[in-house]
């Protein structure tokens, strides 16, 4: 005899240490769980304040939906987990503004934006961040890639894993301290299942699929969203619930599968997070990070079987999610399914790696963020001002730029005043919009004493100009900005650097030549002072327009020579990098 799935669920809840309760409203008969456990206990919704460390940052939580002091568990050590990518295609612009891929709509998450507040946490608060990211290389996209393109998912999943690991280089993304993949952890996946069954928060169906059970933890699912009208993963037809979601998935033909003590299968997509995160972190997390696409139900399900699987009342402490990245003028998130998306290759064929990092630091990382020429343009325009100040400040400190006497005591309050306003900005959820304002208003200011003379009267300051530099590029550093541009390169290029460097020194001495006034100049012979100002003399000027052609005719092709008085300053720019003298 065959008892009722409704009466073997009860038996087994019961077995789990719930209670059952039945209620009569308005004649209708309702059963709610409740539980002799933690985790269905108490408020079941609250979140609560971690005990620790607080780092003096405040971070917007979606657990609680506001800022709320960052408090880790070990003191300057963050225990930090993000989603890796889903490995069938090429990455596009909406993965490196962010972090997840999710098995339908790719990832919403910033590569580039949660690494920036990696780097600030890091640089700025001295926190060590360990981050650990899955990179998912058994789902049903790959599945269906591999079959169309005829080749095993294992090799489609490979080619694209390194293909997106390089993406991320070029965008100078910072890895995690390690990558793992689900296949790698296949016996791991299967433990972590066996154990939420047990804890009675997961039944095997007769076809061999293993779901959560979302009525077993009662009120407690919905920690992030309001799931009011929200139904739940579709399409199964063996759940108890249009809100349970899948943790074992029977084996179809032609699929990969792993043996389990459900039969053949593969693992469903939200328990890999939970399965490898824990297998590092153990009970607790500080902070997981996502885009706000994957809320739900991807964290959400994360969160659930969790703290099934711990019987803990809080897994994460802080969960941040980052907006969309959309195509100017278009409603919808950039992502592979709606084919209204960049690919990162090209994109790297019109714009720098340094410019698109300006673009994400432009807006707030929560915020979501439209890409287009004209936001490209002021973010391009933003690095030119900051990259002009530095080689003007360096031009001056060697001495290459003639200025009247700085007003040094108002520059070194604006540069106190400056780190301390970045410092305050970082500490309120990353403010990098508000921090970038700063870094501008203190270059503006430097920038309004760096007015080119020809004579010059007074001391010099290049101390100040010294120290406002390494400001600059150190804050540009922390958010992986790189104004020195320092990368591997061709062995070739040194010898450029050097030859440029001989060709430039030998234009300014014939310059300095041609530019050298008569020896003589006629006088007044009433008073003795010149009648007429002193011009270089005509047989050099050929020698002068010799000069300029030379310096014009090279700047398409990369070289820029800028003169300033008898001196000259050069630099090369190509597409990807600048180098300057």
């Amino acid at each position: 005899m065959r008892l009722p799935l409704a009466l073997i669920a009860n038996v087994r809840l019961l077995n789990s240490g719930f209670r059952i309760r039945h209620s009569i409203h308005n004649g209708v008969t309702k059963t709610s769980l409740l539980s002799s456990h933690n985790i269905c206990s108490g408020a079941e919704r609250t979140w609560i304040k971690p005990a620790g460390f607080d780092t003096g940052v405040k971070t917007y939580n979606s657990l609680t939906k506001q800022k709320e002091p960052l408090v880790l568990a070990q003191e300057r050590i963050a225990t930090w987990y993000s989603c890796g990518p889903t490995v069938y295609d090429h990455a596009h612009l909406g993965h490196a503004c962010t972090v997840c891929y999710s098995v339908i709509l790719v990832l919403r998450d910033s590569y580039v934006r949660f690494d920036i507040l990696q780097r600030i946490l890091s640089r700025i608060f001295e926190i060590n961040v360990i981050h650990v990211m899955v990179i998912t290389d058994i789902d049903d996209k790959i599945i269906q890639r591999s079959l169309e393109q005829n080749i095993s998912p294992t090799v489609l999943a490979r080619m694209h894993e390194e293909e997106f690991k390089r993406d991320m280089q070029a965008l100078r993304v910072l890895p995690p301290a390690v990558y793992m993949r689900v296949t790698d952890n296949i016996p791991q996946i299967v433990a972590f299942i066996k154990r939420i069954i047990g804890n009675g928060h997961a039944y095997v169906t007769s076809q061999g699929n293993v779901y959560f059970d979302t009525q077993s933890i009662g009120n407690r699912y919905g920690k992030l969203v309001n799931l009011g009208g929200i139904v739940g993963e579709l399409g199964a037809q063996d759940k108890r619930d249009p809100r349970d979601f899948a943790l074992w998935k029977a084996s179809k033909p032609h699929e990969p599968h792993w043996e389990s003590p459900w039969g053949q299968g593969r693992p469903g997509w939200h328990i890999e997070c939970s399965t490898i995160a824990s297998s590092v972190f153990g009970s607790q997390l500080d902070i997981h990070s996502g885009g706000i696409d994957l809320a739900f139900p991807h964290h959400e399900n994360e969160i659930a079987q969790s703290e099934a699987y711990h019987q803990c009342e809080q897994w994460g402490n802080y969960f941040l999610h980052s907006g969309h990245l959309h195509l100017k003028g278009s409603v919808e998130k950039m992502s592979k399914s709606l084919k209204n998306y960049v690919t990162i290759k090209d994109f790297l064929k019109s714009y720098t790696a340094n410019e698109f990092r300006l673009f994400c630091l432009l807006t707030r990382y929560r915020s979501a963020i439209d890409y287009s020429d004209a936001s490209m343009s002021e973010a391009r325009s933003t690095l030119s001002t900051i990259s002009a100040f530095c080689h003007n400040a360096q031009a001056y400190m060697q001495g290459h730029l003639q200025c009247q006497p700085i007003e040094e005591g108002i520059l070194w309050e604006r540069l106190s005043a400056t780190q301390s306003s970045v410092r305050k900005a970082l500490a309120d959820d990353f403010d990098t919009p508000k921090t970038v304002d700063a870094i501008m208003s203190l270059i503006h200011h430097g920038n309004c004493q760096l007015q080119p003379t020809a004579k010059v009267d007074g001391p010099r300051s290049p101390a100040v100009f010294g120290a406002m530099l390494s400001y600059v590029r150190e804050i540009m550093d922390v958010f992986g900005v790189d104004l020195l541009d320092r990368k591997e390169v061709h062995d070739s290029s040194g010898v450029l650097n050097n030859v440029v460097e001989e060709l430039v020194h030998f234009r300014s001495e014939v310059r300095k030549f041609a530019l050298s006034v008569e020896d003589q100049a006629p006088q007044d012979p009433l008073t003795g002072s010149e009648i007429q100002k002193r011009h270089p003399q005509p047989d050099r000027v050929p020698l002068l327009n010799a000069c300029d052609a030379f310096r014009n005719n090279l700047a398409p092709l990369g070289v820029h020579i800028k003169d300033r008085g008898t001196n000259s300053t050069w630099e090369i720019t190509r597409r990807g990098e600048t180098r300057k003298n």
